[in-house]
């Protein structure tokens, strides 16, 4: 487990916040692959604090089901999911100062 500042944390709760409301229907919209992104680098960012913070649930936020995504890995918004997931985990450990 990481210590983290408070103000780091709630910023990128905040994100993560953010991305998740505007790309809600992700799932409905095949053909813009920046909110399959966009919900892949929340998911990442919030596997990155499970991890750093060992917490399952932090800022309150869940993994996404992975049955969601089934079917949908080879086409290309599952694969701009999982290119915006790896992001959002490296770029979490990075903005922490962590490796």
């Amino acid at each position: 487990m990481t210590a983290l500042p408070e103000e780091l944390i709630s910023q990128l709760c905040d994100l993560i916040t953010r991305l998740r409301e505007e790309s809600a229907a992700y799932q409905e919209n095949h053909e813009d692959g920046q909110l399959w992104y966009n919900r892949g680098y929340a998911n990442g960012m919030v596997k990155g604090l499970v991890e750093l913070l060992a917490d399952q649930q932090p800022c309150g936020q869940s993994l996404d089901d992975e049955a969601d995504l089934q079917g949908h890995e080879v086409m290309a918004w599952g694969q701009a999911y999982r290119h915006g997931e790896q992001m959002g985990y490296k770029e979490t450990f990075e903005i922490a100062g962590q490796k």
